[in-house]
């Protein structure tokens, strides 16, 4: 009877859990296939899934029941995905995942095998399967930007005597340099961490060690990507055009190995010992097996059904004033798609798109940036365009130009801008956002120029500066 009821446990507990996380692992599928969301994550869990492997090739060693720490487990996951659910939060919802992961490798004892691997590093490690890199670029991007631009300006003054450092701005030998939200660092950043967590769960180390070589690792990533923008910059001051792509990408790979380095050669922790587990101590009282299993399942169906509040809900923004025509060219609105109108029905703000002759603009107004503003690559990547972002133009008003390859072969120029309620102007989605969570701006709104290549330039420039002239910019 004891043995059934131990199985009734195991299973409960497996079904209340499945039911937490059938719409994060869907969610989560969804950010691996669409380009959109330039993760990587499903190679993460190919990794975590052969460390496993290679773990459970070694015979399971004798223990306690652990069905009292899953259930803890259990309750904290239960908590995050209500509140992923809650707040219409999806990747907050997919934390409780790592969760997950922890829970079974505290069921497959593979902390106490022969090729022993930390559970709770392997549940950070997974956090990588997450499309963190967007969410890091526009939450933290701008003040990386900074660090790396002051880091890359102290490497480059002693060979360049007219260097002007203005925020993230560089100028040399009369060259232009932006250090753009690309060029932050975030991506990299996150590569650094991810390779930190990786030998984490391998070696075990005691919090101490591990945190210690965390700092380091912060370090060596700033110095890393200033050394990259060091690199670049450095070299468009002497006539190299280093944003050609092979080369460009060369010199990113070159400085990530240099960061790299120092950590795949030096640590070296001691692994902590596994943790004794006493069994009158972490035991699950059989009296409450069924309790346990009712609760888990009742509260995994009252969380997957409960309605969405989110608090960060635009407030109602005032549409522009399109003009009626530019340079001769009549204003012809363009439908938003059935996807964009829910977007902006269940979340607040407003979206505009209008062509006049060879351009378009897209407009999108919004008192929640973190919400609805970012670079057009996310966009675009999801509509199967190919993209490559050009550089940072400040004339006539601080912009991002992206060239953009269609399915149907054609290439178009796209210049994006953000400029707040009062003012505030930037071509980083970035500083946008920083600017919001720090109360500086309220309102941002996000002005998309989109011409075909092909079109002549001063006829591009033309346009541009009759739509922005026309909006008040």
């Amino acid at each position: 009877m004891e043995q059934k009821r131990d199985t009734l446990l195991w299973i409960g507990l497996t079904v209340a859990s499945a039911l937490l996380a059938i719409e994060p692992i869907r969610w989560l599928a969804i950010s691996w296939r669409d380009p959109s969301y330039q993760s990587y994550g499903a190679i993460y869990c190919v990794v975590l899934v052969v460390l496993v492997g290679l773990s459970l090739k070694s015979s399971p060693p004798q223990g306690p029941s652990v069905a009292g720490r899953v259930f803890v487990l259990f309750l904290f996951a239960a908590v995050i995905r209500l509140a992923g659910q809650f707040l219409a939060i999806n990747i907050l919802s997919a934390l409780a995942l790592s969760l997950d992961v922890f829970a079974i490798a505290i069921v497959l004892r593979l902390e106490r095998r022969k090729f022993a691997l930390s559970p709770i590093w392997m549940a950070i490690f997974f956090l990588f399967a997450l499309p963190l890199a967007p969410i890091l670029e526009r939450v933290a991007g701008f003040p990386l930007q900074m660090m790396s631009a002051d880091v890359a300006c102290a490497m480059l003054s002693p060979f360049f005597n007219n260097l002007i450092c203005e925020g993230v701005r560089l100028q040399l030998n009369g060259v232009d340099v932006m250090v753009d939200l690309p060029c932050s660092g975030a991506t990299g950043l996150l590569l650094m961490v991810s390779l930190w967590t990786f030998l984490n769960v391998i070696y075990r180390p005691r919090m101490r060690s591990a945190f210690g070589a965390g700092v380091l690792v912060l370090v060596l990533s700033v110095f890393g990507n200033a050394l990259r923008i060091s690199f670049l910059a450095g070299g468009l001051g002497v006539g190299i055009d280093t944003m050609e792509p092979v080369l460009h990408n060369a010199i990113g790979l070159f400085t990530l190995m240099v960061s790299a380095i120092p950590l795949l050669v030096f640590y070296r922790p001691k692994a902590k010992p596994a943790p004794v587990i006493r069994a009158n101590v972490r035991a699950l009282p059989k009296v409450l097996h069924v309790p346990v299993v009712l609760i888990a399942c009742a509260a995994a169906l009252a969380i997957v059904n409960a309605p969405k509040r989110p608090m960060d809900l635009s407030a109602p923004v005032v549409a522009a004033q399109m003009p009626r025509q530019l340079l001769g060219a009549m204003a012809q609105p363009i439908e938003l798609s059935a996807t964009e109108k829910a977007y902006f029905t269940a979340y607040g703000g407003h979206a505009q798109k209008v062509q006049y002759g060879p351009m378009g603009v897209n407009i999108v107004r919004t008192t929640s940036p973190l919400r609805h503003l970012h670079s057009p690559e996310t966009c675009l990547l999801g509509m199967g365009y190919s993209v490559r972002f050009l550089g940072t133009r400040y004339d006539p008003l601080p912009s991002s130009i992206y060239e953009a390859t269609g399915p149907d072969g054609r290439v178009w120029t796209v210049a994006v801008s953000f400029v707040s309620d009062d003012g505030q102007q930037t071509a980083s989605v970035g500083e946008a956002v920083w600017s919001w969570l720090s109360g500086a701006s309220h309102s941002w709104q996000s002005v998309q120029r989109v011409t075909l290549k092909s079109l002549p330039e001063q006829d591009r420039i033309s346009f541009e500066h009759a739509a922005l002239a026309a909006l008040d910019l």
